[in-house]
């Protein structure tokens, strides 16, 4: 007679975290951190896939570990966000609620499905002042942290924590804090001499403070080079910028005027879920609230 399968609850959870730890540890790092103006995102990543995104006007959501598996948890969280927005008011949608919504799922997920998520994330929304400003991380299991100042998440963080912790400090401009977070992706895990990191390597965005209602802009292009130059003058980035690029991308590029019979400042939608709010045809402001009506079922609050 064959002795009947058996694993004890706490040796089944155990194996469910180491297994969620080596998927995520084989990622590359993202740091999140405070500065003057808002919150900044750094992500070694040079593919063009995002790990950060916009979710709301003052949401924004990055992450690490398996694409497809955090990739639905972005849409799911726009989806959320775009709910309750119109269904209540845009300043209902908030951070807090948005990570309660992830914590549930993920902690579903790992106590009941055989394949925990092999992710980390980090929702932050910026507030009116440094004081208000929010950062919650949310590991594989659905454990949140609410963190103060900065987060560094994936790989091998340890060195970078440490970094962080004695380098970061309230009131760092952009150029200081962004920096900073790509001197701590940089360092060795093993304790060899750090790499250098080019821009084109690195995907960078903020949520701004002073902008009026969408606060998420990306940053890339020459401007990105020059923030990142101690030598460059430049040390925060311009309220205004134009074409070429997406407009919600920053590139230090000079304005330029749009084309005769075209809406002023309307760009061209590329398709990207992640730009909320972007033009389409028949809608040239790029209006949320009429672009993003929720359809029956889009109440589950991820996938």
């Amino acid at each position: 007679m064959s002795m009947p399968f058996y694993v004890s609850p706490e040796q089944l959870m155990k194996d469910k975290a180491d297994y969620a730890r080596k998927g995520i540890a084989r990622g590359r790092s993202v740091v999140v951190l405070g500065y003057d103006k808002g919150i900044a995102f750094v992500a070694e990543n040079p593919q063009s896939l995002r790990k950060i995104s916009e979710i709301y006007d003052r949401i924004a959501f990055a992450a690490v570990g398996m694409y497809y598996e955090f990739e639905n948890l972005r849409v799911a969280g726009i989806r959320y966000a775009d709910l309750r927005g119109y269904s209540y008011d845009r300043s209902d949608v908030s951070a807090r609620g948005l990570a309660n919504a992830y914590a549930q799922t993920l902690g579903t997920v790992f106590t009941q499905e055989p394949k925990p998520y092999e992710i980390e994330l980090v929702v932050a929304e910026v507030g009116e002042d440094e004081e208000h400003d929010q950062i919650y991380r949310l590991t594989y299991d659905g454990s949140v942290a609410d963190q103060h100042g900065y987060v560094v998440m994936g790989g091998t963080i340890g060195q970078a924590e440490e970094l962080l912790q004695s380098r970061w400090r309230p009131g760092l401009s952009l150029g200081e804090g962004l920096s900073l977070a790509v001197e701590a992706l940089a360092l060795d895990p093993a304790g060899g001499p750090s790499r250098e990191l080019e821009p084109r390597q690195l995907e960078v965005a903020v949520l701004d403070r002073q902008r009026p209602r969408r606060t998420f802009r990306r940053i890339g292009g020459q401007l990105l080079a020059d923030l990142l130059d101690s030598a460059s003058p430049v040390h925060d980035a311009p309220q205004t910028d134009g074409p070429p690029g997406h407009h919600d991308l920053l590139t230090g590029d000079r304005p330029v005027a749009p084309h005769a019979g075209s809406a002023a400042g309307a760009e061209p939608d590329d398709g990207d879920p992640s730009t909320p709010g972007s033009a389409r045809p028949g809608n040239p402001q790029g209006r949320e609230d009429e672009l993003r009506r929720p359809e029956p079922g889009d109440d589950t609050p991820a996938g």
